[in-house]
């Protein structure tokens, strides 16, 4: 496993290598002693192509996420939301896949979202806290100001995603 890290304080890359043979494959996936991160909630998510999900975020007990595609590829984009950082607002993103084998390791403070890029996409999230329904929020994946460059096609898009509030309704309430 190789660690590859991002211009994002604390947002990390790792880079896994496959052991292949004629049966199948098999991959390490998680090394504490590299990522050194504690997970006692883990989840998987399945999405279709073009699907849209989040941005996503916990203003409350904020979660690290470890995200590995099991299966299919998306388009993982991460915002920068904590606010002494260097760069708050501004976002990340990577293609994850089953083929590439990477991971990404998302620090506490950003916000979360992925577009589906094959006909079935599936993510296992290991996270640092326990979902808090409660303190759930989304940022509006298309803000215009956040200027992310999503794949040209019609979005998927949840009725809860869609009722997201903007960049600027987030600082206004939550930056102060």
């Amino acid at each position: 496993m190789k660690l590859i890290k991002t211009n994002f304080k604390g947002l990390n890359i790792y880079k896994k290598k496959y052991f292949k043979d004629s049966r199948g494959y098999f991959l390490e996936l998680y090394k504490k002693k590299i990522i050194n991160k504690n997970f006692p909630f883990t989840c998987i998510s399945f999405s279709k192509k073009n699907v849209i999900r989040g941005l996503h975020l916990q203003t409350k007990n904020a979660q690290g996420k470890y995200i590995s595609v099991l299966k299919g590829k998306v388009l993982d984009v991460v915002l920068d939301l904590r606010k002494n950082s260097k760069t708050f607002g501004k976002h990340f993103k990577i293609v994850l896949s089953e083929k590439n084998s990477t991971s990404i390791f998302v620090p506490e403070g950003f916000a979360h979202g992925f577009c589906g890029l094959d006909k079935e996409n599936y993510l296992l999230y290991s996270c640092s806290n326990y979902r808090n329904k409660k303190a759930e929020l989304g940022i509006k994946w298309d803000d215009k100001d956040l200027k992310i460059k999503w794949p040209n096609i019609k979005p998927i898009v949840s009725s809860k995603d869609k009722k997201n509030i903007s960049f600027k309704d987030y600082k206004k309430k939550f930056i102060k």
